[in-house]
């Protein structure tokens, strides 16, 4: 066989730290290759310089036919208003009045739109159609990015964290399409944590450290993996920081035939849902079943909670309490907020605007506080991370900076939104102990969403699902 891609001493260097030294490796025409690695390793980084969009020392080379496409699929969504700016805030999606500043669904496509009808009816999406880009669920935008790449036909599709926020059905069909890709001599390179290697992958590139640890197929690679005792994590055994009293609501979710629309469309559809302190629930469903409109009900995003019989903390929704009176008992985290949480912000400014429910630090932090910050870092594992801004962790060290700072507050409801997505096996790993001995010591109340049956803490005794809106018996 030919190669495809030969890379060659290839070097990337940002913020002055080196991030991949001397990367050298090929692929053969026809194979699907999978760059896999723990977090912070380069694999990103790496994805990025392949699709030619991130500055490097080496060579990368092609043998591909001229003018041949190179589509880059990046783990998180982004888009602009229709004036061309990012300026979106988290809890535009849910007001109504406010997602007129983006395109639909239909109109982002644009003219390719009839050779996307295929597509879009294999992916079950025709029904996001007239929808705005902003209104869109984590899993629904990570569909939209997969169709617009393969709408470009490219000889070369480089994905990143593909199957993350996707569904058990659409994960199937993009295992699928992979190997239907591959049989029309596309090459496919997927960027993926160690456990989400396709059956369709020919060859396995393992990253660690910035440098090549092993480049084999598929099958050896496993059995390598299923051999290796995985490097243990840090676990904190000092007692976890604990504030708040949680036995003191009778309740913490009560909703009673809630009802949530947007001119015609029913997005929730008469839900009765109670929470009692201490509870740890499940809360499954498919993409665009109404996962996160359900919780933005309970995180106090969603004007349309006045409009309904919800019940937080004991007090009904419209008597009196402010968005701060619910968001301070509240840790949330989410794939949604992550996206509009400001780059610029260091690890220890992340984790403290959680002090004050901003998305962003603006105040300083007086010393008892700063204590209490780093204690919550130090318990999970990201101490280290203090000075490091946003932009420069890798996804998974974002996402363990994000979840210290929905913990900073010590609050008595805990709303975790995918919160493995982007950690490689032993960090998924120490998170889910990490939210059950929380939860087991303190007695706190969490609701965890999640698509995968084994990304699930211990201490989850409780289960809903939601399908069109409606709860499942």
């Amino acid at each position: 066989m030919s190669l495809a891609l030969t890379v060659h001493n290839l070097s990337i260097t940002r913020s002055g730290r080196k991030i991949l030294e001397n990367i050298s490796f090929g692929i053969n025409k026809g194979e699907v290759l999978v760059i896999t690695g723990p977090a912070a390793c380069g694999k990103t980084s790496l994805g990025l310089a392949l699709a030619q969009q991130l500055y490097y020392q080496g060579t990368i080379q092609w043998d591909l036919p001229a003018g041949s496409q190179i589509a880059w699929v990046e783990q998180q969504h982004h888009f602009k208003t229709l004036q061309s700016t990012t300026d979106l805030y988290y809890q535009q999606r849910f007001n109504s009045y406010d997602t007129e500043e983006t395109q639909t669904v239909a109109t982002s496509i644009g003219e390719r739109l009839p050779e996307a009808n295929t597509l879009i009816d294999e992916m079950g999406i025709r029904y996001l159609l007239d929808e705005k880009l902003i209104q869109l669920s984590n899993g629904e935008n990570k569909k939209l990015q997969l169709l617009n790449a393969l709408l470009l036909q490219p000889e070369v599709l480089i994905m990143d964290q593909p199957f993350s926020g996707l569904d058990t059905p659409t994960r199937q069909w993009l295992n699928e399409q992979v190997i239907r890709l591959k049989e029309k001599g596309v090459l496919v390179i997927l960027i993926c944590s160690a456990d989400e290697i396709p059956e369709s992958a020919d060859r396995v590139l393992e990253l660690k450290h910035g440098k090549v640890l092993g480049i084999q197929d598929r099958i050896s690679h496993q059995n390598q993996s299923s051999q290796i005792i995985a490097e243990p994590v840090a676990v904190i055994n000092e007692p976890i920081p604990q504030h708040n009293d949680v036995s003191v609501f009778d309740s913490i979710i009560d909703m009673e035939d809630v009802t949530v629309k947007y001119g015609d469309k029913l997005i929730l559809d008469q839900i009765n849902w109670r929470v009692l302190p201490g509870e740890c629930w499940l809360l499954t469903g498919p993409n665009g079943a109404g996962k996160s409109t359900l919780l933005s009900l309970v995180t106090g995003d969603n004007p349309q909670a006045y409009a309904n019989k919800i019940h937080l903390f004991g007090k009904r929704r419209g008597t009196g309490e402010s968005i701060w009176d619910i968001k301070k008992k509240t840790g949330f985290l989410s794939p949604e907020l992550h996206v509009y949480f400001n780059s610029g912000s260091t690890g220890f400014e992340t984790v403290a605007s959680g002090l004050f429910d901003t998305i962003g630090l603006f105040r300083t932090v007086n010393e008892e506080d700063a204590a209490w910050i780093m204690q919550w870092m130090d318990v999970c594992g990201v101490i280290h991370l203090k000075d490091k801004r946003l932009q420069d962790m890798s996804t998974g060290e974002q996402r363990l900076v994000l979840l210290a700072r929905a913990l900073v507050k010590d609050p008595p409801l805990l709303v975790l939104d995918e919160p493995c997505q982007g950690l490689d096996p032993d960090r998924k790993h120490h998170l889910l102990d990490l939210i059950n001995r929380i939860c087991t010591v303190t007695g706190k109340t969490l609701v965890f969403v999640s698509h995968y049956e084994k990304e699930v803490p211990g201490c989850i005794g409780k289960y809903i699902r939601i399908e069109g809106g409606r709860r499942c018996k």
